[in-house]
């Protein structure tokens, strides 16, 4: 086939486009039918925590870390894997401060805690456009990857990636529910698993044993796990990914999907189980996509031809696909458990990214301007809101192409500039009861425009120097044909790559005729310095600019004094973040700070939030928390 694919690729995955689509419809003609905001956007709030916890771990396993990971442990080597560190503590922190939080107030957009919190309309609209963004560029990422490495590996056009990839994810999410993203993520994150194993097992055998693999890439320098280098302007350092992981995975404590997930689960228990499963598991699955990139370096090194440098490929990201064709031309089948793998990533992704959204815009942005409507029409509006979203995204998709670099790297500096203030925004709410809503506004806001203004500047300023990459596989045994790629496909992922003798370089196509002046050791100057950080940073200046604004903001303007608060709304810092202190070290930290803050809240703010029967109740302020 013109494509490279057997028709046993094909065959396995329609099965898997056929059952995601099966899941949907089933939900759709089920149960209550979706017919309700309830049912539709959090399950009825009954969904048990072992499905909940899987799809939560494969919404993260999207293209980006099935593509993106992989590349970055082949080019810059296992470095990466700090980031879990702050990963596992991020998640310790949902467990034991964000989901007793957000569980309590039975909301079900994230964004509801913020109008709670900080008594603003102004407040919550703006982090309910910081969210939309997020998502939506979420999206158009997640879409791209893996539509531009098909088509330039195996012909798979990049159109037909990207629309079929959101048809069939808009279809079932929006017939389905959160009951159908839910379940075909379970589905979906064992086709993952599979074509992940597959690869891995299949390489491994072919370069010959694990320990040759390790043997290979511990030669060529992919193994280095500790670089104390304190330069910020350093790709990946010990210091920027521990300090640019725990920033960035704040936001995931916050993230829309992470509350409507907890929020589906029957009590505060499950809730608690679901990040329980999902930190080891999140861990387990970030090793092996790293070590893929181990494994598709040894096997290029022992092949002795180096895709990249020999042109083979044209973009960091076509590494993965190439590699699968490659090991698997004569086995018809594989490929397509790969393609539907792949696939499975990016389905996964969009439909939590549409099921947030959906649930995002009739919670902040329909029921304000609406009014009460009915459930019925709750409904509706949010299913109408999965298609408007699903081609919205399927524009960006395209829009992404002008940024070169791995998945990750291309995620991680711009959604990272949208959703780290959106966590000062939620840490100012919940850790600083000092903080007014004028503060947070303004922090908010300065965070917005400065991580932003750094995070574009990396993409697309002239200023920005080249990464410097570990050394290439050998090329001694690569074939004369097809040593040179397309023109046009290089033009379009904006990804040209040189080598010389000791390292290899990344440049944009339209800088390809001024080389010597990139590559100049000239110091650097102005915004430049700051568009040369390491991508690792945009997240910590995103959180703390946007916390440092607000609190110097709110001292400035008349903070809150003790009683200004419902304490309902705040975390005890020393509780939440000492959890894992002896008990009566614990109190006595309690009892120097914000515990006696809190205290003096209660004594405004006695009346519980919650009914027995789960029903709101207004608090002395008139707050009433949001129910469906």
């Amino acid at each position: 086939m013109a494509t490279g694919f057997h028709v046993a690729d094909i065959v396995v995955f329609i099965i898997t486009i056929v059952v995601s689509l099966g899941i949907g419809i089933y939900y759709a003609f089920s149960g209550g039918r979706q017919k309700t905001t309830s049912e539709y956007l959090i399950g009825g709030r009954r969904m048990g925590f072992v499905p909940v916890a899987i799809s939560l771990l494969a919404s993260f396993e999207s293209s980006i870390m099935m593509l993106g990971l992989p590349a970055e442990g082949y080019f810059y080597g296992t470095q990466i894997m700090i980031m879990l560190v702050s990963g596992i503590f991020a998640n310790l922190l949902a467990a034991y401060a964000m989901a007793p939080l957000i569980y309590s107030l039975k909301i079900t957009s994230a964004f509801e805690y913020l109008d709670l919190r900080f008594q603003s309309k102004l407040v919550r609209r703006l982090g309910t456009a910081m969210g939309m963004l997020t998502y939506v560029w979420y999206m158009g990422i997640v879409l791209f990857g893996p539509a531009v490495a098909l088509e330039a590996v195996t012909g798979f056009p990049l159109w037909i990636s990207i629309i079929s990839i959101t048809v069939v994810s808009v279809i079932y999410t929006a017939v389905g529910g959160i009951k159908a993203v839910i379940w075909t993520d379970v589905f979906q994150c064992v086709i993952m698993f599979m074509g992940m194993f597959a690869i891995l097992v299949k390489g491994t055998l072919v370069v010959g044993g694990a320990a040759k693999v390790w043997d290979v890439a511990m030669d060529g320098g992919r193994l280095e796990l500790f670089n104390f280098d304190p330069n910020p302007l350093v790709r990946h350092t010990f210091w920027n990914l521990l300090l640019g992981s725990v920033a960035r995975n704040m936001a995931f404590v916050f993230n829309q999907g992470t509350v409507q997930r907890i929020c589906s689960t029957r009590n505060l228990k499950d809730a608690r189980r679901v990040i329980f499963i999902v930190t080891p598991c999140f861990a387990f699955v970030t090793i092996v996509a790293v070590y893929e990139g181990v494994v598709a370096y040894s096997y290029f090194q022992t092949k002795g031809c180096d895709p990249l440098k020999a042109g083979k490929i044209s973009n960091n990201n076509q590494l993965l696909p190439y590699m699968v064709m490659d090991i698997f031309k004569d086995l018809p089948g594989m490929p397509g458990l790969f393609l539907a793998s792949l696939f499975s990533a990016s389905l996964s992704t969009l439909s939590t990214g549409l099921s947030s959204l959906s649930a995002i815009s009739l919670c902040d942005v329909i029921r304000p301007l609406l009014g009460d409507i009915s459930e019925v029409k709750g409904a509706f509006f949010a299913k109408i809101t999965v298609f408007l979203f699903g081609a919205i995204a399927c524009g960006l998709a395209y829009l992404v192409a002008l940024i070169g670099g791995t998945l990750h790297q291309i995620s991680f500096s711009i959604l990272a500039s949208f959703s780290s203030p959106i966590a000062g925004l939620f840490m100012l709410g919940a850790f600083c009861p000092r903080v007014t809503a004028k503060g947070a506004f303004t922090g908010g806001v300065i965070g917005l425009l400065f991580s932003c203004w750094i995070s574009f500047g990396m993409n697309f300023s002239p200023t920005v120097r080249p990464s410097q990459r570990l050394p290439p596989a050998s090329t001694d045994h690569c074939s004369s044909s097809n040593s040179t790629f397309k023109i046009d496909i290089l033009v379009r992922h904006n990804d040209v790559l040189e080598f010389d003798n000791m390292s290899s370089h990344s440049y944009p196509m339209a800088y390809t005729t001024d080389l010597p002046e990139r590559m100049s050791e000239s110091p650097l100057e102005g915004t430049a310095i700051l568009y040369n950080l390491s991508y690792q940073w945009i997240p910590v200046i995103g959180l703390a600019s946007t916390i440092l604004a607000g609190y110097v903001t709110s001292l400035l303007t008349g903070a809150n004094k003790p009683g200004d608060v419902d304490p309902r709304y705040l975390l005890e810092v020393s509780r939440s973040v000492t959890y894992f202190l002896p008990s009566s070290l614990q109190s006595w930290m309690s009892s120097c700070g914000t515990q006696f803050i809190k205290d003096e809240y209660k004594l405004k703010f006695s009346s519980p939030l919650l009914k027995e029967d789960g029903t709101a109740l207004k608090s002395d302020n008139g707050v009433t928390s949001p129910m469906i």
